[in-house]
């Protein structure tokens, strides 16, 4: 692959990304690219041509394209960071707009080291908001990290550390705060549930994403 991708080819693997999940063994036709992307014949068709001179895609002639493993690659970790800021914004931010449409602007902008933080940062989520699966990564989660601030339910059994955050309000602020789970207090993940200062306490799933805290 030559030269760095820009953000209008990046729309366009998606679209690619997209038909290619649909049917990986049919080429796709310049003609649903300019459809899906409401363009015109010769402007799909121009941009997949820089998309191939990139080994994105390969040309089958009078047929279409398919795509390469760089371009499934490629477009997998857009449409990953896409799915990743939807899950920010609507569980972090509590954003009521377009959520999607914001999704696609903010993705463009994440660096490598960004998207894996935001992605401990949520619990390595595998779903986005509205149920579409986000593409999976290879990582390797290192248990053994210090000073790294995770939601509860990404915090490795037996590592501690100090609550900072919690994206609650309400009567489940309260009922936190009554368990005296709040901002400086120490906690550590047991087999099950959570110690926190010395006494045990259930969480559910959905208040361990909400609960932040850095490890010691």
């Amino acid at each position: 692959m030559t030269g760095p991708i820009q953000e209008d080819q990046e729309m366009y693997l998606k679209i690619l990304f997209q038909f290619h999940l649909e049917d990986s063994r049919s080429p796709i036709r310049t003609s649903q690219v300019a459809e899906a992307m409401d363009v015109s014949g010769a402007s799909a068709s121009e941009m997949l041509k820089r998309l191939g001179s990139k080994g994105l895609v390969d040309h089958i002639p009078y047929k279409g394209v398919t795509m390469t493993e760089a371009g499934i690659e490629a477009a997998s970790r857009v449409k990953r960071r896409e799915g990743l800021m939807e899950v920010f914004l609507v569980k972090m931010l509590d954003y009521q707009g377009d959520v999607h449409d914001a999704a696609c602007k903010l993705e463009h902008a994440l660096t490598d080291e960004l998207e894996h933080t935001i992605d401990r940062l949520l619990g390595y989520p595998e779903m986005t908001p509205d149920g579409a699966a986000i593409p999976p990564v290879k990582r390797q989660v290192n248990a053994m990290f210090s000073r790294v601030l995770l939601p509860l339910r990404s915090l490795p059994e037996g590592v501690p550390g100090t609550i900072e955050l919690l994206v609650i309000d309400g009567v489940e602020a309260r009922t936190l705060a009554d368990l005296g789970i709040k901002p400086g207090v120490k906690i550590t993940r047991m087999q099950g549930s959570f110690e926190v200062d010395g006494v045990e306490a259930q969480l559910s799933e959905e208040l361990q994403g909400r609960i932040l805290a850095r490890t010691d």
